[in-house]
């Protein structure tokens, strides 16, 4: 797994509220984006994003890391 590119994923799809939003930014299919994330889940073994069919929320660990991805790739 490319860590930076699930980071990437992570970080556009909580600023676009939606999965869909994120493969839309970055150009990428929506099942890649959902893959991606869902592998990020399980390498950190905590869950990142409350999925409904509406929306998208973070979670108190995906707020967290979040701002640690932020960082990472501004860096």
């Amino acid at each position: 797994m490319d860590r930076l590119e699930a980071m990437s994923l992570f970080v556009a799809a909580a600023e676009g509220g939606s999965l869909s939003a994120a493969a839309r930014r970055s150009d990428v299919p929506l099942a890649t984006v959902s893959r991606k994330v869902s592998e990020l889940e399980r390498h950190l073994k905590t869950r990142l994003l409350n999925r409904s069919t509406r929306r998208l929320t973070l979670t108190d660990a995906g707020h967290a890391y979040l701002a640690a991805c932020r960082r990472i790739l501004d860096e």
